[in-house]
């Protein structure tokens, strides 16, 4: 089974601990990204079964890197799973409408992260 990419994009150190912490036991080949310019190339380049993207982040905000990722074919069908301290609705519809498969608000649960990743892997 081949191990599956998954793109962490934040600007914060901690929050990127945190995941590679939870994703730790997991077989996942992880990618990081700290603003979502980095995101778009990374993830054009490297082509991850999936993303977790910040909103908040400097030179290119997530909703525009999602828009930007999602303009490519290739990527139409990768889960972009927002993780944001942004729960208000009408960031949760921007999130949607940029083009994410989900969104998930910090701070959030371990088992939560977890059951969607499965979930959008299919696993």
């Amino acid at each position: 089974m081949t191990r599956k990419k998954i793109l962490l994009v934040d600007d914060s150190n901690t929050v990127l601990l945190m995941h590679r912490m939870m994703l730790s036991g997991g077989s996942y080949d992880l990618l990081i990204a700290r603003d979502g310019a980095e995101a778009v190339d990374l993830a054009l380049r490297e082509r991850p079964d999936l993303i977790f993207m910040d909103v908040i982040m400097p030179r290119m905000d997530g909703f525009q890197a999602c828009k930007r990722i999602r303009e490519n074919p290739e990527m139409k069908s990768t889960p972009i799973i927002m993780v944001t301290t942004r729960g208000e609705p009408h960031n949760v519809r921007t999130g949607y409408e940029s083009g994410c498969t989900d969104y998930i608000t910090k701070p959030f649960d371990k088992s939560e992260l977890m059951a969607r990743l499965r979930n959008h892997l299919g696993e």
